[in-house]
């Protein structure tokens, strides 16, 4: 049976400089971890982003086939007040994106770097190297600490 408890050391460039504390190096695998999520909220923005343009670009379609079909009332209704109408006040889709970009998603991406900076001398995902040296099984293809150690 493999002692999966062996811990060896992580890659160079993820090792935990010296001095740094198990609290820290947690810290800042919970900050990695939010930013993850907050990458993942930023995809699901942009998601939202081009599936309601490309829903107020079908509309086209539905106001020329309501048309052809005799129904100019509710086609030109389509056309007046659907076509083109803001999200949120004032913005469409694009707008929105680019204003959390700006502010939020651009804070927390600089506050994260800076904390790793000050914290960690830059290196990223420490609890993550630590995590995979207490979980993989030395010595075992597919397993290495890195690339190359085959």
């Amino acid at each position: 049976m493999v002692d999966r408890h062996v811990t060896g050391e992580p890659d160079p460039g993820h090792r935990r400089p010296e001095g740094m504390t198990d609290e820290i190096v947690e810290a800042l695998g919970a900050i990695s971890e939010a930013l993850e999520r907050t990458h993942r909220a930023r995809g699901h923005l942009y998601a939202w982003h081009q599936l309601t343009g490309s829903a107020d670009a079908g509309l086209d379609r539905a106001v020329e086939l309501l048309r052809g079909a005799g129904h100019q009332e509710i086609a030109d209704r389509i056309e007046r007040d659907l076509i083109g109408l803001n999200v949120i006040e004032g913005r469409w889709t694009f707008q929105v994106c680019e204003e959390y970009d700006a502010l939020y998603y651009a804070t927390f991406q600089a506050v994260e770097a800076e904390a790793r900076e000050r914290l960690a001398d830059g290196r990223p995902h420490i609890y993550e190297a630590e995590l995979k040296q207490k979980r993989r099984s030395p010595g075992l293809p597919g397993h290495e600490t890195a690339p190359g150690q085959s």
